[in-house]
């Protein structure tokens, strides 16, 4: 087992030698938009945050999968606080919650984004139908056209991914 200084220094090095690199690349990606500085440190905090030990034989081809997983979360939260912000407009002035409960809820359906992530998109979209707009099965099945039995049984995935991660 390697140990922590090692470690530490295989991603110093990786970070000196191809730093410069991952951020030309996600300049690239997102336009030249201001973002990419921070998304090119998250995928090295990200490598930094691995327990284990990493041995890494083409640094660009690792470095572009963990910098598209950040590019990915990074587009996920924006299209959820875009909702958010555009659920929050059309609330009366009056039942506009605090900052604090807006804070909490936008953390809380990032959660959610990021553990419904990776599931088919009608599984997604039949558990949205039931926990946000509030629809019953034979409705989700309609809106899918699926049979009822199987819009219970993408609930049932999608809750068991929500309470139950494998993370």
């Amino acid at each position: 087992m390697a140990s922590v200084q090692s470690i530490h220094r295989t991603v110093d090095d990786l970070y000196s030698d191809h730093h410069g690199w991952l951020l030309g690349w996600m300049r690239r990606r997102l336009g030249g938009g201001p973002h990419a500085d921070d998304l090119a440190q998250d995928t090295f905090v990200r490598i930094l945050s691995k327990p284990e030990a990493i041995i890494v034989r083409e640094p660009r081809a690792f470095l572009t999968t963990i910098a598209q997983r950040v590019l990915a979360n990074h587009y996920r939260r924006q299209d959820v606080e875009r909702a958010w912000l555009e659920t929050l407009s059309a609330l009366p002035e009056s039942s506009v919650p605090s900052p604090e409960v807006q804070a909490m809820v936008l953390e809380t359906l990032l959660e959610i984004a990021r553990r419904l992530d990776g599931l088919p998109r009608p599984v997604r979209r039949a558990f949205l139908l039931s926990q946000l707009d509030g629809l019953g099965h034979a409705a989700i099945a309609a809106e899918l056209r699926v049979s009822v039995t199987t819009v219970k049984r993408y609930i049932v995935r999608a809750g068991q991914q929500c309470y139950f991660p494998e993370d």
